[in-house]
């Protein structure tokens, strides 16, 4: 939940800040909340069309030693499909190699006990199932409400990403900046970069910076201050912004554990529009 804050946060700061980049000595504080407000709507639409969407999602994890050179790293592949309205990820390979005959099973035999659940569900449990995703967007909402008081702004100039027009805006943590929510404390310490692409007014490219140790938890989780998150995303069938690319360059440390060095990089590709008659079969029935 917390990483997802974190990105939640750059991601509705950097639709916001194109209008203003536009019109910087112009907006009052005032509309640069509105602004924020109307990024929320446009983000969670992109949200929303993403279920429409499979694709494949290709995540690799390096470990690190202390000199910060790899001493491990595995990687997997998974198929992305949405079930009962909600994106569901099928195993579909480890290290770039095929499962085994006995993995491979397994895998088909998870998703048809979730179709075969979602069949089963009642108009009670899907209501009650829709309300808690309704109840954690109007958290989401109220969350960003924040933002707009807890930044200060700097336009940078223009940039090509992806061989479009973008702008690159800048933000830095005010250091009275008082959150009113739990979760918004996380803001303080965090520095972003955005680039926000001209035409659609829609960010493409982020990096996060924790300026500070963020800690949460039971058993105090710490992200350390240097830990960096960089995402991009891609227009996909000219109707919507997906996710492209994310890495994580992790200095962390859970509980009574020693420090958790790792970078992870995950990868997004091949979408595909979602059909509703789709049939969804074990790997064995479709050869």
């Amino acid at each position: 939940m917390m990483l997802r804050r974190i990105v939640l946060a750059s991601c509705f700061l950097a639709v916001s800040w194109c209008a203003y980049g536009l019109q910087e000595d112009t907006l009052s504080e005032s509309q640069i909340r509105e602004l924020i407000r109307q990024s929320a709507d446009k983000d969670l639409e992109n949200t929303k069309r993403e279920r429409e969407y499979t694709y494949v999602k290709h995540e690799v994890q390096r470990r690190l030693d202390d000199k910060g050179q790899v001493k491990s790293s595995e990687s997997k592949t998974y198929e992305v499909m949405i079930l009962g309205g909600e994106p569901t990820e099928k195993l579909i390979a480890k290290d770039d190699k095929p499962l085994s005959a006995k993995e491979a099973k397994n895998e088909d035999d998870k998703i048809q006990k979730i179709i075969a659940k979602n069949e089963k569900e009642s108009d009670r449990d899907r209501q009650r199932r829709l309300e808690k995703s309704e109840k954690e967007t109007e958290e989401d909402r109220q969350f960003v409400r924040e933002i707009a008081d807890a930044y200060k702004f700097h336009f940078r100039g223009m940039e090509e990403v992806g061989g479009r027009s973008a702008y690159v805006i800048d933000a830095d943590p005010l250091p009275d900046y008082k959150p009113r929510l739990k979760d918004a404390k996380i803001l303080k310490s965090l520095r972003f970069r955005a680039w926000v692409d001209k035409a659609d007014q829609q960010w493409v490219k982020l990096n996060i910076e924790c300026i500070d140790t963020i800690s949460w938890g039971l058993f105090l989780a710490r992200i350390h201050k240097g830990s960096t998150i960089q995402i991009e995303q891609t227009r996909v069938n000219d109707e919507v912004w997906l996710p492209k690319h994310a890495s994580l360059t992790l200095d962390a440390r859970i509980a009574l554990l020693k420090n958790l060095d790792m970078v992870w990089d995950v990868t997004f590709r091949d979408y595909q529009k979602f059909r509703t008659d789709a049939v969804i079969r074990p790997l064995g029935e479709v050869q």
